[in-house]
């Protein structure tokens, strides 16, 4: 199959798609646990919380899938070396993140004996036991993954602009525009 300067549409239309939903689920997490929030605000923030966690678990196994059966066909780009590993690892580290948080989280809810209304709406059933144990390793997974994965997000996003607007080197085009040929 020939090379292309861009990935194929549905690969960028799922990297803006999870974009957006991972800067939300910062933003949310981040918000929910502060003090002094209103009791239904921070009820509202953690139920969107939780069940966009959800969504997230499913499009990131459905995003690895796609990457695998197909994976990128793209023109190469000369980066130094050093360069290319610290890409290869930051996207290794960011889809490893985007696996682990929303299953820390569940694994959190679940064994700390709390609700997912979407799971619970479909009936499914709860896939790890009730433990204090188990809740309170999860909620640190959780916890300290969060900050990785906004460091690595805001990372990527600085690499992106680097390519985008200073080298100008062809590497933040092949994801941009979201939609498109």
């Amino acid at each position: 199959m020939p090379e292309s300067k861009k990935h194929r549409p549905f690969a960028r239309f799922m990297h803006w798609g999870m974009a957006i939903l991972v800067v939300g689920m910062i933003a949310i997490g981040f918000v929910m646990i502060q003090k002094g929030l209103p009791r239904p605000v921070q009820n509202f923030l953690f139920i969107t919380h939780k069940n966009l966690g959800v969504l997230m678990l499913v499009l990131i196994v459905v995003r690895m899938a796609y990457r695998w059966l197909r994976p990128p066909e793209l023109a190469p780009v000369a980066l130094p070396p050093v360069q290319r590993m610290a890409a290869h690892l930051s996207h290794l580290g960011l889809y490893l993140l985007l696996l682990i948080m929303p299953l820390a989280g569940y694994i959190r809810v679940r064994a700390g004996g709390f609700p997912i209304e979407f799971l619970d709406q479909l009936d499914l059933p709860t896939l790890v036991p009730r433990s204090k144990e188990l809740a309170a390793a999860a909620k640190a997974v959780h916890y300290y993954g969060s900050y990785a994965l906004a460091g690595l997000v805001l990372l990527h996003i600085a690499a992106a602009a680097y390519h985008g607007l200073i080298k100008r080197d062809g590497v933040m085009s092949r994801m941009w525009p979201p939609i498109g040929k």
